[in-house]
């Protein structure tokens, strides 16, 4: 966007009680922002309510220090002298997948390094989505399937919210060809972008804007406002392929981001997990809809045409994600910690469940769970349930 244009641009985007359907029309019938504010009111009464048509004569009060603000934002660097960029509906930079959905944002403001953000980002991706609370196996899928498909050339997007997003946008990050100039994660948030939210990712929002994009619709100075966060999701499943549900209640907000994959004729993927497990049941409805089930990132290459490289597991664990990080995976040499794991299973358990199932004292019990769970081998859930983690 050209330093002239940003004033009638921002204007148009934050008039009040003009959504950017109306500016869409309004762009439509006078061309640039600045030719719609040189109508008369009955022009523009004759495509919008006569409140809006005042709202967009009458500059809204604070603007000028608005606009001021945005200005000082765009001429700043962020983490690692990332960049500032602002992207209007009219501009070459503006990103072509988002083209195609039925209400694209008015303006975008990124950041992420300028040989990214100057560019139309591209919308061949794959969006990863799920639960902010999963459970520990979740987390370990989430950054593992990333990690594999940015390895295979895929950019992973996702929302930046704690739990699966996060773990997404790691796997991303630790990919092999995340350092050679190639886009490896988008994050698309639900706040202005001169804030983090959560908090807690303030460093993996960093490490996103020196080696990926970071994406809002939503103006400077936005707070974390509940309403903002679902709109967002239409956004991580037009910037993408297809849409990877790893887990998800059946109210979770990942199962908007797939309806919005499905309206947007996108693929949606979804990773089964036990039939016991609340965290499943979203992925499961998904299936029964139509999603395609996967169990390996080979499976969604494959959907997707695209091919695997020697470099990207295909078939993924536990194993190869703390081999990676030095620590190997000693396992529980005991007999009572090897029985343990099979009278577990795959479905949660209570203490005292796993007590009648193996026979075990409690107390030597609670010191073979304890084993592996150090060992990355059992996770503890909510409300005193035990799951084994897969090791592939």
């Amino acid at each position: 966007m050209e330093r002239e244009d940003l004033a009638g641009w921002l204007r148009l985007a934050l008039a009040p009680g003009v959504g950017a359907g109306t500016a869409r029309r309004l762009l439509t019938a006078f061309g640039w922002p600045d030719a719609v504010f040189a109508q008369p009111a009955a022009a523009l009464e004759a495509l919008c309510s006569p409140a809006q048509a005042r709202a967009l004569l009458n500059e809204q009060e604070g603007f000028t220090a608005t606009l001021e603000r945005t200005r000082e934002w765009l001429d700043a660097t962020g983490p690692a002298g990332a960049a500032h960029r602002i992207v209007a509906l009219g501009d070459a930079a503006y990103p072509p997948g988002l083209l195609e959905i039925a209400d694209p944002p008015l303006i975008l403001y990124l950041l992420g390094p300028a040989e990214l953000v100057d560019a139309p980002l591209p919308c061949d991706g794959l969006a990863i989505v799920g639960s902010r609370n999963p459970t520990p196996q979740g987390g370990i899928d989430a950054r593992l399937f990333a990690r594999a498909l940015a390895e295979a050339g895929l950019p992973i997007v996702s929302g930046l919210a704690l739990g699966v997003d996060g773990a997404a946008h790691e796997g991303a990050l630790e990919a092999a060809n995340a350092g050679d100039g190639l886009l490896s994660t988008i994050a698309v948030v639900g706040t202005g972008l001169d804030r983090v939210y959560p908090a807690r990712h303030r460093a993996l929002a960093c490490r996103i804007a020196a080696r990926g994009v970071i994406l809002s619709e939503q103006p400077l100075g936005t707070p974390p406002l509940t309403a903002n966060f679902p709109r967002r999701n239409r956004l991580i499943s037009a910037l993408s392929q297809g849409t990877l549900v790893v887990e998800a209640a059946l109210a979770s907000g990942s199962l908007i981001t797939a309806r919005c994959a499905v309206e947007q004729g996108k693929e949606v993927f979804a990773i089964p997990g036990s039939i016991h497990s609340p965290q499943s049941r979203g992925c499961h409805a998904l299936i029964r809809q139509g999603a395609k089930l996967v169990e390996t990132a080979a499976d969604v290459l494959e959907e997707l045409r695209r091919p695997a490289v020697a470099s990207a597991p295909t078939t993924l664990s536990l194993f190869d994600a703390q081999a990676d990080e030095g620590n190997g995976l000693a396992g529980v040499a005991s007999d009572e910690g090897e029985v343990l794991l099979q009278h577990l299973g795959h479905a949660p358990a209570t203490l005292d469940a796993l007590c009648a199932r193996t026979g075990l004292p409690t107390p030597v019990l609670q010191a073979r769970l304890l084993e592996l769970e150090l060992d990355g081998r059992v996770g503890r859930l909510p409300g005193g349930l035990f799951q084994r983690i897969e090791q592939g």
